[in-house]
């Protein structure tokens, strides 16, 4: 899938994104305030989470609510070597049962050997995006 959309629309696009998931690991990749949380925020209220989900730059990893299973929205811009991701125990987020959102996903290509799905987002004007979903 390939669009683009306003963020008005991005609830909307949410629910699209998520009657096309066959995966749980999911990809998320775009330059900064691109909205890859923005996105996040946006599924995880599709799936029913009414509590704010904000970005886990500082903490690397948050849990989040989405219906009744957990899932983990992972921010990896601060990871500067991949051997850095076995610190904060990387492998076991990938291999839960839960999604696994991961922000900036380059530095650990090598550790992501499950079916996943990739999101690329860039900015095209201050309101409007283009997705690419696989």
């Amino acid at each position: 899938m390939q669009k683009e959309y306003t963020i008005d629309e991005i609830g909307a696009l949410a629910n699209e994104l998520i009657s096309l998931f066959e995966h749980k690991i999911i990809l998320l990749k775009g330059d900064l305030g691109a909205g890859k949380t923005t996105l996040v925020k946006a599924i995880a209220q599709a799936f029913g989470n009414n509590n704010d989900v904000s970005s886990p730059t500082f903490g690397i990893a948050n849990e989040v609510l989405m219906g009744n299973q957990t899932a983990f929205h992972l921010d990896l811009y601060r990871i500067e070597k991949p051997d850095e991701l076995a610190q904060f125990g990387f492998e076991e987020y990938l291999h839960g049962d839960g999604y696994c959102f991961i922000e900036w996903p380059e530095i650990a290509a090598a550790y992501i050997n499950q079916p996943h799905h990739i999101i690329e987002l860039n900015t095209t004007t201050n309101n409007t995006r283009t997705i690419s979903f696989i």
